[in-house]
């Protein structure tokens, strides 16, 4: 897998958004993973693509998604 970058979305939802948004979140390509989680952030999504551009595409891609109010984006550096 060298040459690919991961990153992890942590995205804010709107009350009873979580299960609509992972749902539409796996339907992207660059989505590997998609998860409803307890916390701060009631998504998090796992992304990946060959560069660092293709991430911060797909993190507004994310951002986009009906119901989602905010995200942060953690690229991963292993």
């Amino acid at each position: 897998m060298d040459g690919v970058v991961h990153a992890f979305v942590m995205i804010e939802t709107a009350a009873g958004a979580a299960g609509s948004a992972v749902e539409t979140a796996l339907a992207r390509a660059a989505v590997v993973e998609a998860h409803v989680v307890a916390g701060e952030y009631d998504v998090i999504a796992e992304v990946e693509g060959e560069t660092v551009e293709t991430i911060v595409g797909a993190a507004a891609d994310l951002r986009s998604i009906e119901g989602v109010l905010d995200s942060r984006t953690y690229v991963a550096m292993e």
